[in-house]
């Protein structure tokens, strides 16, 4: 909360003339992602198991109703959101949760077939193929990406044969690499990204200024608030580039610290996943390796663009970036980690 106040209040100084609007307004969403925590963790994990695959298509109706005009909303030429109850919901943050549920259970009722029989690898290939074929009409590529990655992971987890799970690493590379040669503007982005100082005023700009708030912060950062480059230099400052704000401010040592945070999040949840396995839980454990694996997936993917390591994506922070959908379907995914943990601390 205190970074995205700081990243954005030029912007909505700007905008609005609130410099603290962004600010109330993801507090607003952290109390609805608390508010409904809490009633998450209060459900038993046998129950999201009956209710994995209701959510699944849920999240697939969510995914076409978006796509209509005048009921999902278009923001910088991405048809990504909705309004429930006057509030913007972007149904592919519900839609990574949905899958990790429904996930874990398909894992769980076809174990023998996943580990033997191709059939068991493509069924919920396909599903995901669904789910992306929708998002690319929005397009967004970076819950696409996220998407695909944690499914693999999973289905790695859970056993598959390693012929099968590096076949299709290859496919989904290959598949990839084609969706960026058939469009331009992911070949500039793609090419930007190798070296973006080659055209640091146009297509390399927003990663150059990235970099450039980065280099500012050296060990300790100039200091909370005095970031130049959130004063109109680095777009989407308060959102997909916090991090880079952030290392601005904070320096070498604020970055650590979020590094380790997210590291401590992401092997918290395998220990759990652990555990609950070797109690027999085997939906809950599942359930905690893919909260594990998308919070992680996410985090390093975001870090990786906003150090130029990645391709630009549209993809927050989690649990730092402003951003409602995002910051109140981690928390719910954090409350049923907690649920995990507790019922594995019950047997």
């Amino acid at each position: 909360l205190v970074m995205v106040a700081s990243a954005s209040i030029n912007i909505a100084q700007t905008q609005f003339a609130l410099p603290l609007y962004y600010f109330w307004r993801q507090l607003a969403y952290a109390g609805v992602g608390v508010a409904l925590a809490i009633i998450v963790i209060f459900v038993p994990v046998p129950i999201w198991q009956r209710l994995s695959v209701p959510l699944l298509l849920l999240g697939l109706c969510l995914l076409i109703v978006v796509l209509i005009p005048g009921i999902g909303y278009e923001v910088n030429g991405s048809m990504r959101w909705m309004s429930l109850g006057g509030i913007r919901f972007q149904p592919s943050e519900a839609m990574k949760l949905f899958t990790i549920l429904y996930m874990a259970g398909y894992l769980i009722r076809r174990r023998e077939e996943v580990r033997e029989a191709l059939s068991g690898f493509l069924k919920p290939i396909a599903v995901v193929c669904l789910i992306t074929s929708l998002l690319l009409f929005e397009p967004d590529y970076g819950a696409i990406v996220v998407l695909f990655t944690t499914v693999l992971g999973m289905l790695f987890l859970a056993g598959v044969p390693m012929r099968q799970f590096l076949l299709w690493v290859i496919i989904v590379t290959l598949a990839l690499g084609t969706l960026i040669v058939l469009a331009p503007y992911r070949v500039e982005r793609l090419t930007t990204f190798i070296n973006p100082w080659a055209d640091p005023f146009n297509s390399g700009f927003q990663l150059t200024q990235a970099l450039i708030a980065i280099g500012r912060g050296g060990l300790f950062g100039v200091g909370l608030g005095n970031s130049v480059q959130k004063l109109a230099y680095l777009p989407e400052a308060h959102t997909d580039f916090l991090f880079a704000i952030l290392a601005e401010e904070l320096g070498l040592v604020g970055v650590i610290v979020v590094i380790g945070l997210f590291a401590f999040i992401v092997l918290h949840a395998f220990a759990i996943a652990i555990r609950a396995e070797r109690k027999g839980l085997e939906y809950a454990s599942y359930l905690a390796y893919g909260i594990g694996l998308i919070i992680g997936l996410q985090a390093s993917t975001n870090l990786g663009v906003n150090m130029g390591l990645l391709p630009t994506k549209g993809l927050t922070l989690p649990l730092m970036s402003y951003g409602g959908s995002s910051l109140i379907v981690t928390c719910v995914m954090l409350a049923l980690l907690l649920r995990v943990d507790y019922e594995t601390r019950l047997i």
